[in-house]
Order: structure tokens, then C-alpha cells, then sequence
């Protein structure tokens, strides 16, 4: 009897520890399709991130939650973890690695992250922050600007590590986002910027010199929305960016946005780098009409002008199809044209 009780007891207890677990979700998204560029061969490729994610709350009661988020990312025709621009081969959990707490102050995450720039820029381009080539996010949209340059190269340019992240309650539309980071190194390559070769500005592995931080406010009020952001990296350039969409009808929506960028602090000539772009979004049945120009001018020294066009075909909720050309020219002592194109798949769940 006493065996049998204690068996109860035990399931009791196993059972309240189960009603208290958190609550995870598994998502993620797989995007491929086939790419042609201007001096490139026919290849598989992506449009959109790839991703594979874990997240959760748990209810600690009085209005309080604790909440994680993982992220992995990954490449669509290999299978391999996401592969950075020169090759190299990104972190596990390159999306983001954050817990934290949700309650009527608002929430706060420890980890890693996109910035609250590149987050809210994200949302005022017309290919809705796509990192494709094709779309404006990654480059004109933000002004070349890189969050983390003492990170190792080929790592992601718009998030932070060993950060802290607080994003207050919407109060009549109104949103405030921040994050501030450490000065912990990145393991990252040197750079010379106001040094020399033999004495770089920051030698190989550097700390950083300035707390990194970034800083948006974003409004939504029925058709209309405005963003102003500002952000500091590990090296102490700077980017400021303001923007602007309007909802013209149900069907059409218009947006602006214009950013700067000034590396002052380590660069000795040519410091300023301003950028804009226009963008519209048609929405026709299950179809959808993207279309952007941006230039990008780094204080007269180069400047980049780009046309993009996309098509995206709902067949779902989740799956969309897509097809996108796009023309990117640099101007200047040597001009380049890049030709762009895609058609392909993304599948959400």
C-alpha cells in the first residue's frame, strides 16, 4: 500500500512538472530555386534564408512569461549550415540564440540577434528583407552598413552577439527597440582603418572599442507607417536611417526609406555613405508585384544604382512561387554590370 502510494505521489509530482514545461513550437522555412548572374554559371540557390527553428513560452503567472528562440540556417542544395559570402561556413545558430522575459514592461532577450536596425529597415524595402540580391535589404537599404566587423569574415553583417535586447508594449501605435552588446571580440580579421598594415587600427581578435548599441521607434497607424533608427558597431561607425509606407489603396502599397552611414572614427578619407529607396508592392488575386530603385553613394567615390522586379504566386498559406530580375551598376573608374535572376519556391511551416 505504501508502495502504491508513493507511485501516486510520484505521478503527481511528474504531472505538475509537465504542466509547467514550456510550450515549443518547431518552425522554419526552405526557399530554393534556379540562379543566373552576370559571369555565373546556371546554379541552385536560394532568394530567401533557409531556417530551421525552436521556440517557447512558458506562463510564470502575474502577466509574466519566459520565452527562448533558436535558429539555425542552413543551404537548400547541399544541406550544409548556412555558407557566408566568401565561403566561410556560419555558426549553428547563426539566425539567433535569445531567452528572456515578456510582460506588460515589455521584453527583454539575452543572446544573439538581429539589431533593431536591420530589423525595422528590413520592413520598408520591397522585397520585404529578403537577402537575394534582387532585393535591397543587405546593401543600399542600410548603406553597407555592418554590425559586427570584428566578427569573423563571412559571418552575418546585421546582428549582434553578446547582446541585450528590450522591445517596449505598443502604446497607439508606437514601438521603441534596442539592443547594446559588449565589447567582447568577435575573433575577427584586422582592420587597418587609421593604422597601418603592421599597426592596424584593430589587430586580429580585437575588442571592441565602444559598447555597440542600436536604437528604432517605428509607428503604425492603420495605412501609414514611419521608422526612424540609429546604430553604433564595435569600431564605432555610425548609420542613421529613416523611413516611410503608405497603404494608397488595399491593393497598392508605397514606401520610402534613406539611409547614412559615417566611418569617421576609421576611415581617413571618403567617410560618408548615403542611401535610398523607393519600393511598391501590388497585390492582384493570389499574386503579388514588387518592384524597387535604390542608389548607394560612398562620398562621390563610388556609387551604386539598382532596378528590381519580382512576381511572387500564392499556391497557399505557406507556398508561394517567385521569380525576380534584377540590374545592379556600379559607377566607377571601372563600371560593372550585374544582371540578376531566379525563379523558385518557398515553403514555410
Amino acid at each position: 500500500m505504501k508502495h502504491s502510494l508513493m507511485a501516486v505521489a510520484l505521478l503527481g509530482a511528474f504531472a505538475g512538472v509537465a504542466h509547467a514545461q514550456t510550450s515549443v513550437q518547431i518552425y522554419g522555412t526552405i526557399d530554393a530555386g534556379v540562379i543566373k548572374r552576370s559571369g555565373q554559371t546556371l546554379n541552385i540557390g536560394k532568394r530567401a534564408s533557409n531556417t530551421l527553428g525552436f521556440k517557447g513560452t512558458e506562463d510564470l503567472g502575474n502577466g509574466l512569461k519566459a520565452l527562448f528562440q533558436l535558429e539555425m540556417r542552413y543551404e537548400p542544395d547541399t544541406g550544409t549550415n548556412e555558407i557566408g559570402g566568401n565561403g566561410t561556413q556560419r555558426p549553428l545558430f547563426q539566425g539567433q540564440s535569445r531567452v528572456g522575459l515578456q510582460g506588460d514592461f515589455g521584453m527583454v532577450r539575452i543572446g544573439r540577434g538581429l539589431t533593431p536596425f536591420h530589423e525595422t529597415v528590413g520592413a520598408f524595402e520591397p522585397f520585404h528583407a529578403s537577402p537575394s540580391p534582387a532585393g535591397f535589404w543587405t546593401d543600399i537599404a542600410v548603406a553597407g552598413f555592418n554590425s559586427q566587423p570584428l566578427d569573423v569574415a563571412g559571418y552575418s553583417a546585421n546582428r549582434f552577439s553578446n547582446a541585450v535586447w528590450y522591445n517596449s508594449p505598443v502604446t497607439s501605435g508606437f514601438q521603441l527597440n534596442a539592443a547594446v552588446a559588449t565589447k567582447e571580440s568577435g575573433g575577427g580579421p584586422a582592420i587597418i582603418g587609421r593604422g597601418t598594415a603592421a599597426n592596424p587600427q584593430f589587430p586580429v581578435g580585437a575588442q571592441a572599442s565602444s559598447n555597440p548599441f542600436s536604437i528604432t521607434g517605428t509607428y503604425n497607424n492603420g495605412p501609414l507607417a514611419f521608422m526612424g533608427a540609429y546604430e553604433r558597431n564595435a569600431i564605432e561607425s555610425k548609420v542613421w536611417s529613416i523611413g516611410a509606407s503608405v497603404a494608397a489603396t488595399p491593393e497598392l502599397k508605397l514606401m520610402a526609406l534613406y539611409s547614412k552611414q559615417d566611418q569617421e572614427e576609421n576611415r581617413l578619407i571618403n567617410p560618408n555613405t548615403k542611401a535610398w529607396v523607393l519600393g511598391a508592392n501590388y497585390t492582384m488575386g493570389p499574386g503579388k508585384f514588387l518592384a524597387g530603385y535604390g542608389q548607394k553613394d560612398q562620398d562621390g567615390l563610388e556609387k551604386v544604382k539598382q532596378l528590381s522586379l519580382g512576381y511572387e504566386y500564392s499556391l497557399s498559406k505557406r507556398t508561394y512561387l517567385y521569380v525576380d530580375a534584377s540590374r545592379k551598376k556600379g559607377l566607377s573608374t571601372q563600371p560593372t554590370t550585374v544582371n540578376h535572376y531566379d525563379v523558385g519556391v518557398n515553403h514555410s511551416f
